[in-house]
């Protein structure tokens, strides 16, 4: 029976695809890709040249129905974005589904997503935590962060350059100035950044250094209570 395959690729270093993605790719009937484009030059790299299809949010409710009837018809299928894993921030969700309801197959690949990389490297703890993604851009965007106040695992965010001051801004004003925060940019890629601090010190940093990159914030969560003292205050005690 033919299948989906979900097939994650590198967030930034072309090293970091497995052998595994490589084969798929080698092996299915065609690709599906957030940016033809981008995919290209990945398939290129790699000395892979097969078919492209477009598949992206702005055209993945029109699509997702003659895709699965392609995978159903004797079409393997492999599902990329541009960078990271498909569905995580992602287009990928309403194809999968789709094929399950259908009875498809669909095997997903491990492999790269800038989260996994930011949250360990944070030194906050990451055997528990929530992955909020982007923040709405504008409507509803405080209103989520306020509900996220007393959430005490570990947050993770995506944001953009152009938005990174202004999240950092709006994470002072509910989380708190003196929070623990950890942003991390151009992850894998030659000028990977990562700086920890205080939302306040953090936030100096990227007032004074013009923010460039993709960025992965990575949030403290709140201080556990423990018979009316913060779990970090007897920390520091000990």
């Amino acid at each position: 029976m033919s299948k989906l395959y979900i097939v994650p690729t590198p967030v930034g270093n072309l090293d970091d695809i497995t052998l595994r993605a490589i084969k798929v790719l080698q092996e299915v009937d065609f690709i599906l890709a957030e940016d033809t484009r981008t995919t290209s030059f990945l398939l290129k790299h790699l000395g892979i040249d097969k078919p492209l299809r477009s598949h992206h949010k702005f055209n993945e409710h029109a699509t997702v129905k003659m895709v699965a009837e392609s995978i159903a018809a004797g079409k393997d299928a492999a599902l990329v974005s541009d960078a990271g894993t498909p569905g995580i921030s992602d287009p990928g969700f309403l194809l999968v589904r789709t094929c399950v309801e259908e009875g498809i197959e669909v095997q997903t690949l491990p492999g790269a997503t800038a989260l996994i990389p930011a949250v360990v490297q944070s030194g906050f703890p990451c055997d528990r935590f929530c992955f909020e993604g982007f923040l709405p851009q504008k409507k509803g965007r405080m209103k989520q962060l306020q509900s996220m106040v007393d959430e005490e695992r570990t947050m993770i965010f995506y944001e953009s350059p152009y938005r990174i001051v202004k999240c950092l801004e709006q994470f002072a004003e509910v989380f708190g100035p003196e929070r623990q925060v950890s942003v991390s940019r151009e992850l894998t890629k030659k000028f990977e950044q990562t700086v920890r601090g205080t939302i306040d010190e953090v936030l100096a940093h990227f007032r004074e250094h013009e923010p460039k990159g993709e960025f992965v914030v990575v949030l403290a969560g709140k201080p556990k209570e423990r018979n009316g003292r913060r779990h970090d205050e007897e920390n520091d005690e000990e």
